[in-house]
């Protein structure tokens, strides 16, 4: 595996690339395909945080755990909830900033917080002729043109290498509390937790778990508004109780490690319930996000996507080997990802058949 020491030697390993590289940070996702593993690992740091302007920059290679340790120190978090996927995958790689942003990924306070790509302010990256890009800030109200942050989140390499990110953080909520609601089957969550999700009450996560027929939603902020703000969210949608939950362990999805083929849906989710019902005997699922993100554990080797048929989103396989990795982008997407990858990457370097 190739591993520069800085991007100036990452720029001139592209530069004289003759073949194909596969780009991968700390190899957390599991994510296999042709070329030579080049990874950023060894581009590791932050190199400013600044807690009262809510800004961190730090290298592409720098570890998940590291950032969440210089954040917490200040009381400060990642706000979008970014996942590991290692209990699912298997992989021994810890996750990166860099791959966090390269794959755009969010946990359960997404669906109020949004996306990774939301709290992206600026890139740097080597494109596939082994030019060093910048584009962004390092500050929230910085002001660039062209905004390539948002084409780098989410592209998983496959238009450039990452090398630096800056990014917003916020103050950590200074309590929680996890309020259950039970004997609900799917179409009756999702209904419960769209009123809670559209409340004014700060709801910052809502799951249901079907083998525990409960629905789970998450408040957060000051220790003592908290009790009045569970009072109103019941008098709303039910009796609530407290309940114990490892929202942590709903963000990776752990519940599904080791039960099959893992596929993660984005829905709207007032078609989850459907998509449910028609799901193979034998799949294990939950949801996230108010039921905007379905989690399935369906049979080794099987194509979930083509057992469903269409649906209002799209499916993204974590796990196995059944069907492509990604859904399918329809004719006029993917002629648009064809043009920006002959852009940022002409010898098609990067990640080739990442998306196919």
């Amino acid at each position: 595996m190739i591993a520069p020491v800085d991007e100036g030697e990452l720029a001139v390993l592209v530069a004289g690339a003759d073949g194909p590289l596969r780009v991968r940070g700390g190899g957390s996702h599991g994510i296999g395909g042709p070329g030579e593993p080049i990874s950023t690992a060894r581009l590791s740091g932050i190199t400013l945080y600044e807690p009262g302007a809510l800004t961190m920059v730090a290298r592409a290679g720098t570890p998940l755990a590291e950032i969440e340790a210089a954040l917490a120190a200040e009381g400060q978090y990642l706000p979008w909830e970014p996942p590991d996927l290692r209990a699912l995958t298997g992989a021994t790689g810890a996750p990166t900033i860099g791959g966090v942003f390269a794959t755009n990924t969010s946990g359960p306070r997404r669906v109020v917080a949004g996306a990774a790509r939301d709290f992206l302010l600026g890139v740097r990256f080597i494109d596939g002729r082994g030019a060093v890009v910048r584009n962004g800030g390092r500050v929230m109200k910085n002001v660039t043109g062209v905004d390539l942050t948002r084409l780098m989140a989410g592209a998983y390499g496959t238009l450039g290498i990452l090398t630096e990110v800056s990014f917003k953080v916020l103050p950590r909520p200074e309590a929680a509390r996890t309020l259950a609601l039970r004997g609900l089957d799917a179409a009756q969550a999702v209904a419960v937790m769209a009123r809670a999700l559209g409340s004014p009450h700060g709801v910052t996560g809502a799951a249901f778990l079907p083998e525990r027929a409960e629905m789970l939603l998450r408040l957060e902020g000051p220790e003592a508004a908290l009790p009045a703000r569970v009072g109103k969210l019941a008098a709303l949608i039910g009796p609530l109780t407290e309940a114990a939950c490892d929202w942590a362990a709903i963000r990776d999805g752990r519940a599904l490690a080791g039960a099959g083929d893992v596929w993660r849906l984005s829905l709207t989710p007032i078609a989850s319930p459907a998509v449910v019902a028609r799901l193979p005997d034998g799949a294990r699922w939950f949801m996230d996000w108010g039921g905007g993100r379905l989690w399935v554990a369906a049979a080794p080797g099987s194509d979930l996507r083509a057992a469903l048929g269409p649906i209002p989103g799209h499916a993204t396989r974590i796990t196995g080997t059944g069907g492509t990795r990604f859904h399918p982008e329809p004719p006029g997407v993917a002629a648009l990802t064809h043009a920006l990858r002959e852009k940022f990457d002409p010898r098609g370097l990067f990640n080739p058949g990442m998306f196919d």
